[in-house]
């Protein structure tokens, strides 16, 4: 007789500490994982209605907007991204998209599978895309629907200007969207002043939660697109005719069970972003990324980004010839546990990303970081004196 397998037993799970600066997650807020702990109440309860109320009225702040239809999406921001795209673009209706980088090239994909007509004006990765190349594309196109762009481009640390071409897909008589996913809650998005039809982004990066949602916002001229389709939204889980009727209007229908514990923490996230202050956050998430800057470049670490349009919340580094990329990264993570992010594309294994986001961005975050990888790289060979990275780092502070 054979003797029965003996059955796994699993040990309480314990997560080891990590310090991270990578492209996302970020460090969560400790008041924001607290609220996860609230109990949990129905999707449709007056209480939680009313939570949902006060993350969507919070969000409203953060996006810089007005706009009815603002509300978190249940899933990460390319959940978001498909959102945006879905609800907006029906079969044959011209796209065109920044690509600069992996998410745009992400953006151009989706478009395509709602059935867009897309029209790619295309950067170098690491350079902005100059708006006389995304008018020139635009006027190109009869009747063009969407203009998308990355704002903060999380592969290559860019911060794409969006003014100039938020008008030229008016004056074009087509939408605009923003990719937010990397700059909301560290940058200004400031949906209303610029005119922004469309933003999303996510909650793990400058929001500084876990990941999960996605908060959206369309404006009035974007809703009017959407209730004036031609052809049924292909999505039912992300349809916002649906959705609207579930986060607003005074009888809530059932759509979807949501996270619970994920809006208790948004709406927490929020207000820690509030009580700081937009603008002392912004220029926050700017004095770190100039001190980190400042400190890798006296190691000869050098910005992949172009100089004039670099993501204060993302940093991206070349990797020194000579230099094993993932050598590097894994003694940060087992001698430090400082996680930093590989290149995507073409920087892969050829340039680091250092997020400092939400609470990963202070001082404290940078020398550590700069001294880790000033100590890793001497061990493996490169030459620079002890001590130099964070010597830099601390002129700026």
């Amino acid at each position: 007789m054979s003797e029965e397998p003996a059955k796994t037993v699993y040990d309480e799970l314990i997560a080891s500490p990590r310090v991270l600066l990578g492209p996302g997650p970020s460090e969560a807020n400790a008041r924001v994982l607290k609220a996860m702990t609230t109990p949990m109440l129905g999707y449709l309860d007056a209480e939680f209605v009313q939570i949902m109320d006060d993350t969507v009225g919070l969000l409203r702040r953060v996006f810089g907007t007005e706009n009815s239809l603002t509300l978190p999406v249940s899933g990460t921001g390319t959940a978001g991204m498909e959102a945006a795209l879905t609800n907006v673009i029906e079969p044959g209706d011209s796209v065109v998209v920044g690509v600069k980088g992996y998410f745009g090239e992400r953006i151009a994909d989706i478009a395509a599978r709602c059935g867009g007509v897309v029209t790619r004006v295309e950067a170098e990765w690491g350079t902005h895309i100059p708006a006389e190349k995304i008018a020139e594309a635009v006027t190109k196109v009869s009747t063009p629907k969407l203009v998308a762009l990355v704002h903060g481009e999380t592969s290559t640390g860019i911060l794409q200007p969006l003014r100039d071409a938020v008008e030229i897909a008016h004056q074009n008589g087509a939408l605009f969207l923003a990719d937010c996913v990397t700059s909301l809650g560290g940058q200004p998005v400031e949906m209303d002043a610029l005119g922004i039809d469309i933003a999303y982004s996510c909650t793990q990066k400058c929001l500084a939660g876990p990941p999960g949602l996605s908060p959206i916002s369309f404006s009035e001229r974007a809703v009017e697109v959407i209730r004036n389709r031609k052809t049924p939204i292909q999505s039912f889980y992300l349809d916002m005719t649906l959705l609207e009727n579930y986060w607003h209007g005074e009888k809530r229908s059932y759509h979807h069970t949501v996270s619970m514990s994920l809006i208790y923490a948004l709406r927490e996230a929020l207000r820690v972003v509030l009580e700081e202050g937009l603008d002392t956050r912004y220029e926050r998430h700017e004095h770190n990324a100039r001190a980190l800057l400042a400190g890798a470049k006296a190691i000869g670490l050098q910005p992949a980004a172009e100089e004039g349009y670099r993501a204060p919340m993302l940093t991206t580094l070349r990797i020194p010839d000579g230099i094993d990329d993932t050598i590097i990264r894994q003694g940060l993570i087992t001698d430090y546990g400082i996680e930093i992010g590989a290149g995507l594309g073409i920087f892969a294994g050829k340039a680091w990303r250092i997020g400092l986001m939400g609470e990963s961005s202070n001082q404290r975050n940078v020398m550590l970081v700069l001294n880790a990888l000033e100590k890793l790289l001497i061990a493996s060979g490169h030459k620079v004196e002890q001590g130099t990275a964070v010597h830099a780092a601390s002129q700026v502070y």
